[in-house]
């Protein structure tokens, strides 16, 4: 985290950018520590927003462009676990990638919509919701 905190404002887009694929990153510290270090609160929060967003679309775009060959040879997913996901996707609908910025269930929740081709400005539009709200409540926790 170190490395991140170090680069600013380029190492929060990094660290945002990266945790939201499947590496295993939290963003949010970094975010702390420059909050603490007094770096623009909102400048802050929109570089977060950004970078976790675009990570997001790189998952959407495996998803969609390699959702067979990712999920199962890679990501190790069995055929049942898949379909699994994808029905509980269709059940509670688009409204789930509001919750893409969870820990475990975030980032399946994006390649699962890349995988069903969810219509990318409604993608765009509920996952920066909850990203962006996410790094607003961290903030505001953080600043108090």
């Amino acid at each position: 985290m170190e490395y991140f905190t170090e680069l600013g404002y380029i190492g929060l887009f990094l660290s945002a950018f990266l945790a939201a694929t499947i590496l295993p990153l939290s963003s949010e510290l970094v975010l702390t520590l420059l909050l603490v270090n007094g770096l623009n609160p909102n400048l802050l929060v929109a570089v977060a927003t950004v970078g976790n967003v675009l990570g997001s679309f790189v998952n959407y775009a495996i998803g969609f462009w390699g959702s067979v060959f990712v999920m199962r040879k890679l990501l190790k997913v069995s055929e049942e676990k898949f379909k699994s996901s994808k029905h509980r996707f269709k059940k509670y609908g688009v409204w789930s990638l509001l919750f893409a910025w969870v820990p475990v269930i975030g980032d399946p929740l994006t390649l699962i919509a890349g995988a069903l081709r969810i219509n990318l400005f409604v993608f765009f539009v509920l996952v920066t919701i909850g990203k962006l709200g996410r790094y607003m409540v961290v903030t505001y926790v953080t600043l108090g």
